[in-house]
């Protein structure tokens, strides 16, 4: 089955975000990844990385303001030269703590300024990083999120994704995909599964509505993880879920759906 990695951003939430690699390794997970770490300093996510025994599989570029609502500026015309200087940060940063792969968020479409032009600023600027992510074996991913959560997103769906990653032509630039952004804007997931999983190299889950985990939603988890497999897909799936409850109690859907081969549930339910 599909190797699961536990998302600290969201899960394990009881505890402060130094404490929750601790947390993921007891409730049996080998790997972890999270939004960004750059509130903290690299070494302290790498002591923690080394002592639990953990794989980081992913992070994102510096987003910009976060706490004022930026998600990401790499279709802003007028932030260029702060996007190219955030993608030496997250280098830095990924190299240190031996990620392989970093997502680069789009933002929203800047006020008075065309799609088409924020089109190209985002094509230019995924062709800066993935050229430079490429001198240090990294890979860089997009990923289409919601406009529901994100009002004004400008990457929000597959296709438009796909066509983007062909424009730019890197070949270390490949689609996140995450089943929860895509049911709410498209649905088809298992079409667009057979159809993307060439440029596929990171999944992510969680249900909809309320992005809880699976089994709280309208999402069929357990055939959708199957055909993951069916399909070959050798990639990691993230668990970027908010838990409904407590985030250990929260796991008895990896349990309740045969989609792990005992670890966790022999470890923690």
């Amino acid at each position: 089955m599909p190797k699961f990695a536990a998302n600290l951003s969201l899960m394990f939430n009881e505890r402060g975000f130094l404490e929750r690699f601790a947390a993921a390794r007891a409730a049996g997970f080998d790997a972890v990844e999270f939004l960004f770490p750059y509130a903290f300093e690299p070494e302290q996510i790498a002591g923690r990385l080394r002592r639990y025994g953990l794989q980081l599989v992913l992070h994102n570029f510096p987003p910009g303001d976060w706490a004022a609502g930026e998600r990401g500026f790499a279709c802003d015309p007028r932030r260029i030269a702060e996007f190219q200087n955030s993608v030496e940060l997250a280098i830095d940063y990924a190299t240190e703590l031996g990620v392989p792969r970093l997502h680069c968020m789009a933002g929203k479409l800047p006020p008075k300024v065309e799609p088409e032009r924020a089109h190209a600023t985002f094509v230019s600027n995924l062709r800066f990083a993935a050229e430079a992510c490429a001198r240090h074996g990294i890979e860089v991913l997009i990923e289409p999120i919601n406009d529901r959560d994100i009002p004004g997103y400008f990457l929000t769906r597959s296709r438009q994704a796909a066509e983007i990653i062909a424009e730019c032509g890197a070949d270390n630039l490949f689609l996140q995909y995450d089943f929860y952004h895509m049911q709410r804007m498209e649905g088809d997931l298992a079409h667009t599964l057979r159809e993307r999983l060439p440029i596929i190299r990171h999944v992510q889950l969680a249900d909809v509505p309320g992005r809880h985990e699976p089994g709280t939603g309208e999402i069929n988890f357990p055939f959708l993880l199957k055909l993951l497999d069916e399909l070959g897909y050798e990639g990691w799936v993230g668990c970027e879920y908010i838990p409904q409850g407590d985030t250990v109690e929260g796991l008895a859907w990896l349990s309740q759906f045969d989609l792990i081969r005992g670890k966790v549930a022999s470890r923690q339910l």
